[in-house]
Parts: structure tokens; sequence; C-alpha cells
């Protein structure tokens, strides 16, 4: 099998989840230090917004030339999961003041628990049924979208305006997604 150029793009963007993680860590630690490197913050915000316009790069790619396989279906989510986990752990430290307006630890939470739910879902779906479905949804596009933008706002330091609005739209996304995706799961066992 070889690798497509969508899946390429992939495994980049995956490479960069650790070089990002690196540069919000050097940053946090300078800070700390009283003597705050900001390249590394707007490095690690630059990587960050380059890494998510490259999702939708390898994304069009796969689509328009038709190069969607397996291995891509995947890598992809792994890929967006691995970058906004890291993003949101790492920005969700209220005792460090790095960052301001930093995320709100409930929030984190919320999208992990989340997430675990529907790992451990597809799990038994996949044990079952032998064969999880994943359908996209809209609701978990937008869900991606939201998120991806609180962990930029906070990167770029923008004001505490409108970061309120956005956190409860993000947690309200995050929420019906993950409802949506649990019955999409229970249909596929109820069909087993």
């Amino acid at each position: 099998m070889s690798l497509t150029l969508a899946n390429r793009i992939t495994i980049f963007r995956f490479l960069c989840v650790p070089v990002f993680t690196l540069l919000v860590l050097y940053y946090i630690n300078s800070f700390k230090h009283g003597s705050p490197m900001y390249m590394f913050r707007y490095c690690a915000a630059f990587l960050f917004i380059f890494t998510v316009l490259l999702d939708a790069v390898d994304g069009y790619i796969a689509r328009t030339r038709q190069q969607i396989t397996r291995l891509g279906t995947v890598m992809d989510p792994l890929a967006d999961k691995a970058l906004l986990l890291s993003g949101l752990i790492l920005l969700a430290a209220p005792s460090v003041a790095a960052f301001r307006p930093d995320l709100p630890v409930w929030f984190v939470v919320l999208v992990i628990s989340r997430d675990v739910l529907l790992v451990l879902g597809a799990t038994i779906i996949q044990l079952t049924v032998g064969n999880v479905v994943v359908r996209p949804r809209i609701s978990g596009k937008l869900t991606t979208f939201f998120q991806m933008l609180i962990i930029a706002w906070v990167l770029l330091g923008f004001t505490q305006i409108g970061f309120v609005y956005i956190i409860w739209t993000a947690a309200l996304f995050t929420l019906a997604s993950g409802v949506q995706y649990i019955f999409d799961g229970i249909r596929q066992l109820e069909k087993a």
C-alpha cells in the first residue's frame, strides 16, 4: 500500500503535535521564570493554525483526487484529536497566568469525557458487531471548529470579550455531537 498525498499530510500533522506541545511548554516555562519568551507563544499559535489549515487541505485533496483511504479515515480524526487534546490540556492550567483568558477546567473535562465515552462505545461496537461505522456529522464538524477556535483564541491572547460565548457554544456542540454519536452507536448495536 502506498501512501497518498493526503495521508502524507496527515502524518505531517501528527509530527506537528509534539513540536506544538514543546513550544507551549517552553513559553509557559519562560513565563514562570519571569521573562516570557513570546516568540514561543506566537510560534505555537502559528503552528496550531497552520496544522488546522492542513487538516482542511488534506481533506480537500482526499476528496477531489479520490484519495480517501481506510488509513486516512482512521488517522485524520486521530491527528485532530491529538492536536486538540494537547492544546486543551496545556492551556487549561488556571494556576499558570501565562495565558489569559485560560481554558476553564470544566470545559476540558467535558471534551475529554465525551471523547473517552465515544472511544469506549466504538470499542464495544467493534467487539460486538465487528465493524464500527462512523458517519461524519455537521455537529461533530462544528464541535471541532469551535474547539480549535477556542485554542487559537487563547494562544493569540485575544480579549475576554466574546470568549465566554465561544466557550458555551463549543460546550453545547460538544454535548450535542456526543449525544448524536451515542445514538448512532446504539442503532448499530440494535442492528446486530
